[in-house]
Parts: structure tokens; C-alpha cells; sequence
């Protein structure tokens, strides 16, 4: 066998050292010219194919489903039900591996996770991924570096100055420790002194008043580069006794002191970084404050995303973290009287609290029955969104944001609008409706949305009752991205030189999300994520554990795609989108993509029959 097997490609990757050597043992090379069927309807497969050169296409019913090139296996399928269901042709010429039958089903009895890799459904080949990403976790927030980690700002005071009137300004703002710069040693060094220094002050016979504040100060400075690793920050405040660092950026013309690194703060980091963040939110006195806490949540995705934390438990912190930073943005620049009389919400992935990455903003106002707002609301409300779009949340391309004059009401208003789209339906408005169903409080009176939400939801519920075109329609905007036959062969083109890029939002994450979206409407479920709704709808018959298990995969598969592009655009120096390229992905996520996408296709198929959509 040829020495350039690829052991890194899924699912030979979870393979053990004698595994491997059982794989050196067994496999030949095969050569199939252009048109070959490779493997036919109905036959028996002997062997597991390995493309090495070339694409090979299955074609299901004459439409091309799948297309396989280098480090792509197949039919682990049809191997071990014993026949193949579709039709394997090269498209061009292609070289491949062949792995003998007996082999792989060796691999599969030694090896649970190669045989869910290689042909479970969906779910089990996600199960099988998880265990061993935890398995193999390379990264976590230890090989973080210290600029990503909370600094304290820095406060300098001269080493001339008494302990009493250092303490003061301490106490004043709120500071655990200053530096000190003296003045008069050559060249002039930098101390640190912190409140575990007042217990010598105390013990100090010299009245606190008259004794300098250099004789309790740390000389020199424990310093810290920006760009080390947070775990040998934690290193070296173990080994010099130290409970701070001061971080020094070393690389400029002359040093720059950047803040100080708390022990504290530190393990907070590693342990829950979060909570320096809200802690950041909570505290901010002004707009700088809070742009420089929207930063952090962006790292903190990072850094979560790549230690291995799964994607739905990110999503939930990140809307958690938004609804921190919207309510104190809201909290500056509202008055009180606005704020107490009102409810600041979100809306769309924001709403279901699917949104990782910055993304546009949707967002909406409304206000209690009664109340007159200020008369310079509008301009209230342009300073948020521009806060907002100064944080990196966009502006909503369609004016969904509360500096739009048709997204804040009062109670009443937000019905009416609401009721009149029923009314008269297109377009526009069923997309707007579908957008404040996914709305979510964030500040204010939250009871004023619930109010708002109630009363729609019962003018839904008697405009759609024996009116089943209502929700045919509502759930026909599915479609709105349709693709044509033969799309997973179009994201594979055979012209290397211009590669496709696949909108997942488009492709994947828009049909499921909408289409869990119609049918909780016609079910009268207020749930607003798309998993909660999933569970409601299996909990009342509904929608099958199987499809609603597989849709819940789907999900958090196309987040997880979409935040791992997303995350090398923004590094890139481009704004992240909702693109990705399939030709690069590894294989196994290309074989997860395309599973993910039947499920999409087979849930399609369920709301057609549904709502009757065959008829429109």
C-alpha cells in the first residue's frame, strides 16, 4: 500500500496503531476511468472505497445527492446493510483505495466509534464526534493569551506621596492596588503597592501621614507580556509569590504599561470568563465602557468554540450576555420615566437565543397603554442603534431596529400592525411576523411584550382557525431560498479554480428554523427558540423524537459551521457571514453537511404534506 494513506481523515482518524496497521494490511489501489459505475443499484459491495484522485458521484433517482473527492470514503453504508441503495459513477478519472469488507468489519466490532463515523445516521455520527473531541481536546482557555484575559486599568501615584492620601484615592476609586513611580532613584522605578501592604504600614512606628509611600511599595515590577499564555501568567504569580502581574507590552519603542492582571480575576477567567464580562457590563458608566465589553464576548466565543464547548451552550450565553449589554446601552441613554414605562426587546436568532457572531440588529419598542413617551424619542432611539452599530451589531439591512418609527408602538399600536398583516398578508409582512414571533425582552417592563405577545397570539389562533391558507402561506416562505435539483454536485464543481461558496442560512438554517416556526404557530406553541419549540411540538404529537432529534442535530451542526467561517473571516479581516466553502471542509464535517441537508429535504417534505403547499 502506497505510505501516503491519509490516517487524518475521518473516520480512519479514530483509529488505534494496530488498527492502522490492519488498514496498511488490507487495502489495494483501484483505477476507474471517467463514466465507470463504480458500484450499482442492488448489487453486493465487497469493498470500502478511499477516493484518492478524482470525484465519484451518487446519483439517487437521476439526480446527483452527493459527490465524493480526495480523503472521501464510501459506501460505508451499503457495506454493512450488504446493498447498495444508489448508483456510484466516477466523474471523472478517479484513483481510490479499496478496503476488503472483512476489514472493515473487523474495524467496526473493535472500534464503536470508526462504525458510527463511518455509517450511522446523523445523530450517532454527532454522539460519536463529541466523545471523541473530549477525548482529544487540544486547546483550552489556559493557551489563552493575557491581552484576551480582564485588566484592571492602572492608577500611578508618586512615591513621595503618604500612605493616608494614597489610601484615600484608593478608597475614592474603588482600587485594590496603584503603582508607584520614584522619582528619585535613577532611572526611576516602578513599584507596586497593594492593601495587604496597610498591615506593615499599621505596624510601621511612623505616623501613616508622614510615612512615603515607597517604603511599603514592590520593587521592581512582576511583569507579564501581553501576548503570553495565561496559563504561565497563573505560573508566574505562583512562583514569585505575587497575587498581580503588570501587563507590558515590551515589543513598542518604549514599554507601555497595558493594566494590572489579578490573580483573582485570572482564575475567574479560566473558570467562568462570563462573569468578568457581565461584571464589565454591570459596572460600565459610560459608551467606551460597554464597546469595550461587546469586544470581549466576540473573544470569549472564540476561546469557548475552540476549547470544545458545544454550541448550543454558547448560544445561550452569548444571549444572555447581549441582554446585559443592550439593557445597560438602554439604561445610558433612556430616562428613567421612559424605561419604567416600556420594554426594549429583541427579535429573530437574537430572540431564540441562536445568535453567536455579531449579526444585524432586530430589535423593537413598546411602550405601556397610556404613557407619552418624550418627545425626542426618535433621537433616543437613534443614539441605541448607533451605540449598538458602534459595538459591531450592524444595521438590520430591512430597518427592523427601534430607530425605525414602525417598530416602537404602544401595547395597542403592535396589535393593530399586527392584526393588519394578517389581514393582508404578502411578503413583507408574513417575513415581519415571523420576526416578532421570535421577539424576547431585554429591558424595561417585560410584562408589556407578554401582554403584546398574548393578544397577538390569540388574533393568530382565530384568524388561522378553519383558514388553513393563512398558515400555508406563512409556512411557504420557506422556499424563499430554494435551491434547484443537483445542488450538493454544484457545490462540488469539478472546476477547482472557482469554488462554490454555500449560504447556510439559506441552504440549512432558514427552512428548519421557519418550518419549526409554522408549525408551532399552527399548534398555538408560545415557545420562541427553535429547541424548545421542537420539544413542544414532539410533547404534543405533533412532530416524531426522530425528526425532531435530527432537526435539534441539523441545528447546532450549521451554528457550529457557520461560527467556525465566521470566526476566519473576522481574522481575515472580513465581516463575518453566513457563507461557507464545502470543498473545504474536512471530510467529515462535508459527510455531516450532507447528511444534514437530506434531514433538511425530508422535513421539507413533511411541511409540504402539512400545509398542503403542493396546491400553491
Amino acid at each position: 500500500m502506497p505510505s501516503a494513506f491519509n490516517f487524518n481523515a475521518s473516520p480512519f482518524d479514530c483509529l488505534n496503531v494496530s488498527e492502522r496497521q490492519l488498514v496498511r494490511d488490507s487495502i489495494d489501489v483501484a483505477y476507474f476511468p471517467q463514466g465507470t459505475a463504480i458500484l450499482d443499484t442492488d448489487t453486493q459491495p465487497t469493498h470500502l472505497f478511499i477516493v484518492i484522485k478524482g470525484y465519484v458521484q451518487q446519483i439517487e433517482d437521476d439526480e446527483v445527492v452527493a459527490t465524493f473527492g480526495p480523503d472521501d470514503s464510501f459506501d460505508g453504508r451499503g457495506l454493512v446493510t450488504g446493498k447498495v441503495a444508489d448508483r456510484f459513477v466516477a466523474a471523472e478519472e478517479v484513483v481510490a483505495y479499496q478496503l476488503a469488507k472483512d476489514t472493515v468489519t473487523n474495524l467496526i466490532h473493535t472500534n464503536a466509534t470508526f462504525g458510527a463515523l463511518l455509517f450511522s445516521d446523523l445523530s450517532n455520527k454527532l454522539n460519536a464526534l463529541s466523545k471523541r473531541h473530549n477525548e482529544h481536546e487540544l486547546q483550552s482557555l489556559t493557551m489563552a493569551e493575557v491581552h484576551q484575559a480582564f485588566m484592571r486599568p492602572v492608577h500611578v501615584v508618586d512615591a513621595g506621596s503618604d500612605v493616608v492620601t494614597v489610601v484615600r484615592q484608593m478608597a475614592k476609586q474603588n482600587l485594590d492596588a496603584v503603582l508607584v513611580e520614584d522619582h528619585a532613584s535613577t532611572p526611576v522605578r516602578m513599584g507596586l503597592f497593594s492593601n495587604s501592604g496597610l498591615q506593615g504600614a499599621i505596624l510601621s512606628e511612623t505616623p501613616l501621614d508622614q510615612l512615603p509611600i515607597r517604603e511599603l511599595a514592590s520593587f521592581p515590577l512582576i511583569t507579564v507580556s501581553p501576548k503570553a499564555h495565561v496559563f504561565d501568567a497563573l505560573t508566574a504569580m505562583i512562583r514569585h509569590k505575587v497575587r498581580r502581574l503588570v501587563v507590558v507590552d515590551g515589543e513598542s519603542t518604549e514599554p507601555r504599561i497595558l493594566g494590572l492582571l489579578e490573580q483573582l480575576d485570572l482564575l475567574s477567567f479560566l473558570s467562568n470568563h462570563s462573569h468578568l464580562i457581565s461584571l464589565q457590563i454591570a459596572e460600565a458608566q459610560d459608551l467606551s465602557s460597554l464597546k469595550k465589553a461587546a469586544e470581549q464576548i466576540t473573544r470569549l466565543i472564540t476561546l469557548l468554540h475552540r476549547g470544545g464547548t458545544r454550541v448550543a451552550q454558547i448560544a445561550r450565553l452569548v444571549q444572555e450576555l447581549n441582554a446585559r449589554l443592550f439593557e445597560r446601552t438602554w439604561q445610558l441613554i433612556a430616562p428613567a420615566e421612559l424605561q419604567a414605562n416600556s420594554c426594549l426587546f429583541v427579535m429573530g436568532s437574537e430572540g431564540r437565543g441562536e445568535q453567536l457572531l455579531k449579526t444585524d440588529q432586530d430589535n423593537g419598542l413598546v411602550w405601556r397603554n397610556g404613557y407619552q413617551p418624550p418627545e425626542d424619542l426618535a433621537e433616543i432611539c437613534a443614539r441605541f442603534s448607533n451605540a449598538l452599530m458602534d459595538f459591531g451589531y450592524p444595521e438590520c439591512p430591512g430597518q427592523i431596529m427601534i430607530n425605525n418609527p414602525l417598530w416602537r408602538h404602544d401595547e395597542d399600536g403592535f396589535v393593530h400592525m399586527i392584526k393588519a398583516w394578517l389581514m393582508m398578508p404578502d411578503a413583507d409582512t408574513l417575513i415581519s411576523l415571523a420576526v416578532f414571533m421570535d421577539s424576547h425582552p431585554v429591558a424595561g417592563d417585560t410584562s408589556l411584550l407578554g401582554n403584546v405577545r398574548q393578544a397577538i397570539q390569540n388574533a393568530i389562533a382565530s384568524q388561522a382557525a378553519g383558514n388553513d391558507a393563512v398558515l400555508a402561506r406563512f409556512a411557504s416562505a420557506m422556499d424563499a431560498f430554494n435551491t434547484s435539483r443537483g445542488w450538493w454536485n454544484r457545490l462540488l464543481h469539478l472546476n477547482h479554480q472557482d469554488p462554490k461558496r454555500l449560504n447556510l442560512k439559506k441552504a440549512g438554517l432558514f427552512p428548519l428554523v421557519h418550518g419549526v416556526r409554522s408549525m408551532a404557530l399552527a399548534s398555538q406553541i408560545e415557545a420562541v427558540g427553535t429547541v424548545d419549540r421542537i420539544d413542544a411540538l414532539i410533547a404534543a404529537g405533533k412532530l416524531s423524537a426522530v425528526m425532531g432529534n435530527e432537526l435539534k442535530d441539523c441545528l447546532h451542526l450549521f451554528m457550529s459551521l457557520k461560527l467556525s467561517a465566521g470566526l476566519h473571516e473576522l481574522e481575515a479581516g472580513r465581516e463575518a457571514s453566513s457563507h461557507i466553502y464545502p470543498d473545504r471542509l474536512s471530510p467529515l464535517d462535508r459527510d455531516l453537511l450532507k447528511d444534514a441537508l437530506g434531514v433538511i429535504k425530508q422535513f421539507k417534505s413533511v411541511l409540504r404534506h402539512q400545509f398542503h403547499l403542493e396546491a400553491m
